[in-house]
């Protein structure tokens, strides 16, 4: 999406901008995320091991100083990357032997692989028996990381590819609350809903500076009321209506193989 020509014409102007948003726009579901990656955390046996898949900038690493933290991701976006312990695709292979891992996490990634399916078997490959995985992925939200993002995941999509994979799946939970989803929207409005039309066509730029106040006023409101969604998101999680932006699901890898039928 294009970003307003106001913006563009003028960076301090977008400086500022991206300044407010941050010191005013907390985002409920990066919160919401870091309790369930901290309460995961918290579950793990001192000593053992950890796969971060697809783990970026590694921003949960802090919360496994107890555990033997390992990472792997394929580093192709354009964008910040931790020092990845194994540069790799998920969907292919990761250079370690099988069953070395007591846990996995992996947060917001599935969207991002070609092939989840293959990608959740090879993790399943790594991962001990009795062994645990927190995954999370979105089911609402804007194309990102552009071309790397190809899916999108009910909640009914889990339990069929965790199922196909060997893994058990042991609760399934919206990541925020319906207040989170609201908020979301109305700070895509803010974010992109231009101030002005890009293309200069004859009347288009006369007819847009007759609307400009009505879309200053929608920008303003919309960021306003961002603000205070995701906050009530942070106090009242709402799940009994509505749909999240995000599903996390728990799922572990059963002790014993299944019988052959």
């Amino acid at each position: 999406m294009q970003k307003s020509n106001i913006f563009r014409r003028n960076p301090v102007l977008k400086r500022v901008a991206v300044a407010l948003k941050r010191l005013t726009l907390v985002n409920s579901s990066r919160y919401y995320l870091e309790q369930f990656n901290r309460r995961f955390a918290q579950s793990m046996v001192p000593g053992s091991m950890i796969l971060d898949a697809g783990a970026g900038n590694a921003p949960y690493k802090s919360l496994f100083k107890h555990v033997r933290y390992e990472s792997a991701d394929f580093e192709k976006v354009d964008k910040p990357y931790a020092s990845s312990t194994y540069v790799c695709d998920l969907c292919d292979r990761i250079p370690v032997e099988d069953g070395r891992y007591d846990y996995i996490v992996i947060n917001q990634v599935l969207e991002h692989l070609a092939n989840p399916g293959a990608a959740l078997a090879e993790l399943s490959r790594v991962l001990k028996r009795g062994g645990r995985m927190l995954v999370s992925a979105p089911l609402f939200y804007e194309e990102h990381e552009r071309p790397f993002d190809y899916y999108r995941y009910t909640q009914f999509a889990y339990g069929q590819m965790f199922s196909r994979a060997g893994l058990a799946v042991d609760s399934i939970e919206r990541l925020e609350g319906y207040f989170g989803t609201i908020a979301y929207m109305f700070e895509c409005v803010f974010r992109h809903l231009p101030l002005l039309p890009s293309r200069k066509r004859a009347g288009v730029r006369a007819t847009a500076f007759l609307v400009w106040p009505l879309v200053v006023f929608t920008k303003l409101w919309c960021f306003l009321l961002a603000c205070v969604f995701y906050r009530l998101d942070m106090k009242y999680k709402l799940c009994d209506m509505g749909f999240p932006k995000n599903y996390v699901a728990m799922a572990h890898k059963p002790a014993a193989p299944p019988l052959a039928s």
